[in-house]
Order: structure tokens, then sequence, then C-alpha cells
């Protein structure tokens, strides 16, 4: 039987302000616990909220990033439940009028097609703190250092249907948040976190199914682990005569399993009223444009102009401006050695398999854009071939900082003297008979040959142009 999957993700975004939503606590992740909460984020009686315009003036730069309504007049509610970690027994949310109201999202599938996903709200509300269970034996430990940070929560459309699809939108978010600099978006500390709602139905009906929430997915592999097991999951209990219930499911990753944790929520669980010790936060056009003037070259945007500017194809630039910081390095490269689509070619094959090898960010690269651009410009001046290129390229990732000085130590300068050429392509013209008769029998494929033996001989450093031209020129005689 045929199945749809139907999935909306709500991505938790910790917003990278020096202090909290409404208190003056430091929001530096990795304190010493509970050093990081002041009386308000204690929760002490007579203690007042006060806003954060950081976090506004952020939560507006990202509606504007995917083209979202701004509400010009939001109000903060309270959230009502009870855990540990939350000291006032509520939580300072959005419910009716948040800060960002509708918008989209673009994305670029492996296979190159585009869809356009649509993002319900994004509205501000504060974090809780963290329960605590490994160092406390029959114990849970509470830590405030994280109640009170500023979290801006992305709830899309139920509009993506595979987890393929999930991960890409997350991945475009990821982005996008890293551009503006409102987040560092480190999923691993919790700066970024994803609840999955997932639903399956037959194809061709239009009802959703019943859907369940996967709470607090902390890395992109795993968003498609969990997605693709709770698919798997729902429709197997269908099938099976069972029904889907709804409820809040926890992905297991070590065992690649979701488990139910509680039965799901409904807004009027939470007795949701406005916020009494707010006011409402009211904002103009003018406020807007000052934001707006302060936003850099977005990726959809600088992926445009990669395309134009340097004449790279629509997959090269969507993978450099993948991040903010890929981008600038590439444009580093290109200007320094005045050939783009060499420094495209070089960036997304060796560097990046590189980097994908080791683990690595792109801030954290072994070569630097200034080594890498100088590397292009010695094969482009002919001091060095392509392919001695690599080797080059593989003494720098083991720490050699100089390229003049690695090719000059190596002597691995390219020959160009045309008489040393013509030498070599005789004396390997000589040396292979058999293979000049069947070559000028016919046998185009032979020509390979005399290339590879003449690269071996000069151990790579004949200039090849030359040399194939020399070549040819010889062969026809």
């Amino acid at each position: 039987m045929s199945w749809e999957t139907v999935i909306g993700l709500e991505v938790h975004v910790q917003l990278a302000t020096a202090s909290k939503l409404f208190s003056g606590s430091s929001t530096a992740f990795g304190a010493e616990p509970n050093t990081q909460a002041n009386i308000y984020d204690l929760a002490l009686p007579g203690t007042l909220p006060v806003m954060n315009e950081e976090v506004l003036r952020m939560a507006v730069s990202f509606g504007l990033a995917v083209d979202a309504e701004i509400g010009k007049r939001s109000v903060f509610d309270r959230k009502n439940y009870f855990y540990p970690d939350l000291p006032k027994g509520y939580q300072i949310s959005q419910l009716d009028h948040p800060t960002v109201g509708k918008g989209s999202l673009r994305i670029v599938m492996d296979d190159g097609s585009e869809k356009v996903i649509g993002i319900t709200r994004a509205h501000i509300e504060e974090d809780a703190g963290k329960s605590l269970h490994e160092d406390f034996q029959g114990m849970s430990g509470i830590d405030l250092n994280r109640a009170g940070t500023p979290l801006l929560e992305i709830v899309s459309e139920p509009d993506l249907r595979n987890a393929k699809e999930a991960v890409a939108y997350l991945k475009k978010l990821h982005s996008i948040i890293l551009y503006l600099g409102i987040s560092d978006g480190n999923m691993s500390q919790g700066s970024m976190r994803c609840d999955a709602n997932v639903s399956v139905r037959r194809k061709g009906e239009t009802e959703f199914g019943t859907r369940t929430e996967i709470k607090n997915i902390n890395s992109f592999r795993f968003v498609e682990k969990a997605i693709n097991h709770e698919v798997q999951r729902q429709i197997d209990l269908i099938e099976d005569g069972g029904r889907v219930i709804q409820e809040t499911r926890l992905y297991d990753s070590d065992r690649d399993e979701t488990r139910s944790m509680r039965s799901k929520e409904v807004a009027n669980d939470y007795r949701y009223f406005p916020e009494p010790d707010l006011l409402p936060v009211v904002i103009d056009d003018a406020y807007i444009d000052a934001v707006r003037a302060t936003m850099p070259e977005l990726p959809d945007a600088r992926c445009s102009r990669f395309v134009k500017q340097y004449g790279l194809s629509e997959y090269d630039a969507d993978v450099l401006t993948s991040s903010r910081a890929m981008a600038d390095y590439f444009e580093q490269v290109a200007q320094l050695c005045g050939d783009a689509k060499l420094s495209a070619n070089w960036v997304t094959v060796d560097l990046l398999g590189l980097l994908n090898k080791q683990d690595l960010d792109i801030q954290q690269s072994p070569v630097t854009p200034t080594q890498l651009g100088t590397l292009i410009s010695r094969i482009k001046d002919n001091t060095i071939s392509g392919k001695i290129a690599k080797t080059v390229f593989e003494a720098l990732t083991e720490g050699e900082s100089d390229v003049d000085q690695i090719i000059e130590s190596r002597g691995l300068k390219q020959v160009t003297d045309t008489g040393a050429i013509e030498k070599l392509v005789d004396d390997v013209i000589a040396a292979n008979p058999d293979q000049v008769a069947q070559y000028k029998g016919g046998k185009e494929a032979v020509f390979g040959y005399f290339v590879g033996q003449a690269m071996k001989i000069s151990k790579g450093k004949a200039n090849p142009a030359q040399l194939n031209e020399l070549l040819r020129k010889k062969l026809s005689e």
C-alpha cells in the first residue's frame, strides 16, 4: 500500500544575546551550574521582567530574511505548566500575536529540485532550565543557567513530505541564522533544537493522519533517522490494525528508535493568558526599515550573485553559499588568484573533501584562503601543474605554510622549456615503436599512453599543454 508522509518542524533557536530575555544574567555557555541565574531567573517574589530589545531586533531580522509578516504589535503570554526546571511555574511566550507571522523558505534538494516551505510563525519565548540526571544517583539536579535564555521558535507548515526535505529545510534555517549572526546554531550545545511533528496517510487522502511529536533532536543526521523510524513505526502500526495516538516521543539515537514520553498536550492544557507584567511590544515601519538596513547579503541573494558575477553553476554556487564562512572563504580565494571557476573547483572538491574527512568546519580549515589562492595562482602562471598542485595542497594540510617554499624545496617546478620537452618527446617516441605504428594506424587511444610515459619520466613536471602539442606534432610527421 502506498503511503504519504506529512512533516512539520518546530525549531528552537537560542538567540546570541549577551544577557537573557527578561533579566541581566549572562547567557554564556559552559558556566558552573546555577552561577548565571539572578533573582528574577530564580522567580523570587516581587521580581519583574524587563524586555531585552536586542531579542526583538534579532527576531525581526529573521522575519525579514524569510519574507514574513512582521507583527507591529506583539503580545507576551504565560504558558502554564509545572516542571522542576521552570521556577516560575510558567514560561513567557507568544501565542496569538507573535513578532513574526507567515513567511516562506526555499529549499534545494540534492537532485536540483526546489520546493517552497511555508513558515507559520516565529515567536519569542524564554528557555527553561536543565535537568541533570547523570551525576546524581536516584535524583536529578537542576541547573538554571539556561532559564530565561531568549529563544525564537520557528514553526513550519506541514509542507515537508520526507526526511530529506526536513533536513534540507533545517540546514537552510541553520544557514540563515548564521548569516544573520543571531545564533551560533550549535546543535550539540542546544543552541538549535528541533521537534518534528510526523504523521502518515494513504496517498490520495486529503485529511491529515494523527501526528506524533519527536522532541529535542540535536543533529541533522538524527533528524533524518528519527523521522524515518517514526514513519515506519506508524505505517507498521496501522497496517497491523492498530491506530496512532497523539503523543510526544523521544528519539533514542543509540537504539535508533522513538519511544513514548507523554500524551501530546494542546494549547488549552497550558491555560495561556496575556502576561500581566509586560506591555504589548509596538514597533513601526521606521524600526523595521532600520533593522533591514543592518542585514547582510543572505544565502539566496549571494547564490544568485555568484552565478552572475563568477559564472558558476547553480549547484556550485549553492554549495559555496551554504554557510557565510564558506562563501567568504571562496571569495577571498577567487579575488587573490583571479580565477573564480578554478577556485570553486578547489574549494568544493579538494577543500570540502578534506574537511569532511577530518570532520572540520570551514573555520577550522588547515589551509587558509591566502594559501589556497597562492596555490591556484601558481597553477595559472605555469609554475606547477594541476597534478603537482595536489602534492603542494597535501603539504599545506600537514602544516607547511609557504606555497612557494614547498614548491622550491621539493623541486616541483613545472618544466616549460620547449627544448627539454621536445627531447623528452623524442625519447618516448624512440622507445615505443610498436605504439607509434598503432597510433599512425588510426588507434587514437594510444596517444594517452605516450602522455603517461612522458609524465612518468618527467615525474609529472612537464607542462601538459606543451607536451600534448609537441607529441601530436611529432607523431604526425
